[in-house]
């Protein structure tokens, strides 16, 4: 058995998870000590020991790591810095593994379905691995396989995940994670079934299908399999190779991304809610660049009412309707909200939507030096929910959540400048709740997905 086949083995695995399990471990303990006994505890020490145990990890407790540094305030800043750096580049399997598992999906002929197969990964995430191939008829590929005994790994995790938010909780009782839990556990076990994603990624190609410049991969039916995905292969920079582009340049980028979110949000009741850099990238100059989305296995789908209830607390925002704010927060699922705490949220709110309020162009975020997108008010919304006796998030609020904070980072690092009222405007002027639900009836019944509960 080699060393990496060994890492793989059951006893390789038990050995990671003592590893993150101590992590884990010393960071509930540490910052009990430092809350309940005032102990000095070295946080910028101790959260690169905690980045550097998960970056070690295949699969998903890196994901939720990354996850956990875009909720407000969920851990301290020191933690959120470092675990925002977390890129889901764990070391990819060697040949053996795929010639395998490859024969396993495909058959032990496999290798004379593809005119080439590239031996080393072209990438390595936290669930599966790319290899770059051809086909007979001359297209280039990328073919998604996923890890072994991938299943057991995420329900472990998920339950790793429920003893840290259990220990959380404990000391501080300011956001009920419950609802958080079960959101993220069933967007995991979703990332499983590659047939799935590959459905997410058609149900993309239709509801983009009018944007020029944003490209999504087609999907290769007859080499894809419920753990093997084959999609065309997209050629394309990474969104942060354009950190020092011209302005213009940036701008681009951003346009296309904003609408490869919200298009389909607006037009579908579709969020893309996994705002990791690599699942993008990038290709040509200024006045050509076209934007590529990669990765479809995180992928929800929101009732009409919900998309209304957006649009409703924006405008709620605007105009400083408090009842209608109220019936927003009701929409998404929030119960029993005092008064105080729904002015705290409405903080929270005026901060995500502000780059939306202002008819002019402008960066997504003016007034932080923090370099972490909504920090500081996500500290001051987290203070104050603590003192007001806490409150209890819907599971579709944290994704929808996490797109906007996500999104937002991205356009932090490319600093952006552009006038997101208008296109804001554009894409919400003729909203109908009706009409979208007739809309998501017919392409997701096109794609065989199931109309969301």
């Amino acid at each position: 058995m080699s060393r990496r086949d060994d890492e793989d083995s059951v006893t390789g695995r038990v050995r990671r998870y003592a590893r993150v399990s101590t992590a884990v471990g010393g960071l509930a303990a540490r910052l009990a000590g430092e809350r309940v006994l005032g102990l000095p505890l070295d946080r910028a020490g101790h959260a690169a020991e905690l980045r550097k145990a998960l970056g070690g990890l295949k699969g998903p407790l890196m994901k939720v790591a990354q996850l956990m540094s875009t909720i407000p305030e969920a851990l301290p800043k020191e933690y959120v810095a470092e675990l925002a750096q977390l890129q889901s580049n764990a070391p990819p399997m060697g040949w053996p593994f795929v010639r395998r598992r490859m024969a396993t999906e495909l058959g032990a002929d496999w290798r004379s379905r593809f005119e080439s197969f590239g031996r080393e990964a072209a990438a390595a995430a936290s669930l599966g691995q790319v290899h770059r191939a051809a086909s007979h008829d001359g297209r280039e590929l990328a073919c998604k396989l996923q890890y072994p005994d991938m299943t057991s790994v995420v329900e472990a995790d998920l339950r790793q995940l429920k003893l840290a938010f259990a220990i959380y909780a404990r000391y501080d009782p300011s956001v009920d994670t419950s609802e958080i839990h079960e959101e993220i556990a069933e967007r995991l076990r979703e990332e499983l079934d590659y047939a799935l994603e590959a459905r997410h990624a058609r149900l993309y190609a239709e509801l983009l299908k009018g944007e020029a410049n944003v490209h999504v991969p087609d999907v290769v039916p007859e080499l894809s399999t419920g753990r093997l995905l084959t999609m065309s292969w997209l050629e394309g920079r990474r969104l942060l190779d354009f950190a020092d582009a011209p302005l213009e340049t940036r701008n681009e980028i951003a346009l296309a991304l904003f609408r490869a979110w919200y298009v389909p949000f607006y037009d579908g009741g579709v969020i893309h809610a996994d705002p990791h850099l690599g699942n993008y990238s990038a290709a040509g100059d200024t006045g050509e660049l076209s934007l590529n989305l990669l990765d479809f296995g995180c992928v929800r789908v929101f009732k009409p009412s919900f998309v209304r209830g957006v649009i409703d607390l924006y405008r709620a925002i605007a105009d400083g309707d408090r009842d209608l704010a109220a019936h927003a927060y009701e929409t998404w699922g929030f119960e029993n909200l005092s008064d105080e705490i729904m002015d705290t949220l409405n903080l929270w709110a005026a901060f995500v939507y502000a780059p939306l309020l202002e008819n002019r162009p402008r960066r997504i975020q003016e007034f932080e030096a923090t370099g972490v997108y909504g920090h500081e008010v996500a500290a001051k919304v987290h203070r104050r929910l603590r003192e007001q006796g806490g409150v209890r998030p819907p599971r579709e609020f944290v994704f929808m959540d996490r797109a906007a904070i996500g999104l937002g980072g991205v356009f932090l690092h490319l600093g952006a400048e552009i006038n997101w009222f208008e296109i804001f405007h554009d894409l919400i002027r003729d909203f109908d709740e009706a009409r979208l639900k007739r809309r998501q009836t017919r392409l997701l019944g096109k794609i065989g997905l199931p109309l969301p509960e």
